[in-house]
């Protein structure tokens, strides 16, 4: 069982002001369910072995960063296609958030050895077979790139909310198979569980009154649209993007 540090600063400023000669560090490791803590000696605290990462903690962040990046298709086809102004700030909030979360899944990864998705792998992750806890089949892709304006603020909405509402379902899926015990693992699972909970009531809002939300000016639509071709773009290849088909010759 982790134990959590504590530090309990004592003594006055002077004391603080002389190097803190009076500060103690408390060592607390919380108690089993309905069981109160204890303080650790300092003995006690080096012989607690920090529990190692499983395989349910690898396959989910491998598939955790699948299912982030089909976010990020969404996200991309908000720009040019959205009615809402609110809805693009929340959709460029989403993408900052999970492109830095698949920065902390790859390191994290890296750092134990284990494989990180590549592109082929990603490409199979957005296929019609074996999706994760909602994700969105490429038909729905499709329309989604196809729809513009009210029509699309109102799908997106709905998209992300489930996208959001799967990766919930895949945090109870790591608990279930007894992994998040490892401290990193566990506080990241624990971070995508608030982060998405909160994400869901802010796209929940939006999507209550979609029809009423401000409008965007003229001169913030970027298009022409992109059409529906799902392909990779250069340099990172596990975000998945909306590219134009290749002109044929």
């Amino acid at each position: 069982m982790a134990a959590t540090l504590l530090a309990a600063c004592s003594g006055d400023s002077e004391d603080e002001a002389q190097g803190g000669s009076d500060q103690q560090v408390n060592i607390v490791q919380p108690g089993a369910p309905g069981e109160p803590s204890r303080s650790l000696s300092a003995e006690e605290a080096e012989e607690i072995e920090t529990p190692p990462h499983t395989d349910a903690d690898v396959d989910f962040m491998q598939g955790m960063i699948h299912h982030h990046a089909q976010a990020l298709v969404m996200t991309s086809m908000v720009r040019d296609r959205a009615a809402s102004k609110d809805l693009t700030i929340l959709a460029r909030r989403i993408e900052f958030a999970q492109e830095q979360e698949i920065e902390i899944m790859e390191r994290w990864l890296t750092t134990r050895d284990e494989e990180v998705p590549d592109a082929e792998d990603h490409r199979n992750g957005h296929g019609g077979q074996g999706l994760m806890p909602g994700m969105v089949g490429h038909e729905e892709l499709v329309k989604l790139a196809e729809a513009d304006g009210r029509k699309f603020d109102r799908m997106f909405l709905e998209y992300m909310i489930r996208h959001h509402q799967g990766a919930l379902t895949m945090v109870g899926q790591l608990r279930d198979e007894d992994g998040g015990v490892e401290p990193e693992a566990d506080l990241f699972a624990r971070h995508v569980d608030s982060d998405q909970n909160i994400e869901i009531n802010r796209l929940a809002g939006l999507l209550a009154q979609v029809d009423e939300l401000p409008v965007r000016s003229e001169d913030s639509q970027v298009g022409p649209k992109r059409p529906a071709h799902l392909a990779f773009a250069g340099g990172r290849p596990l975000i998945c993007v909306l590219r134009p088909e290749r002109q044929s010759r």
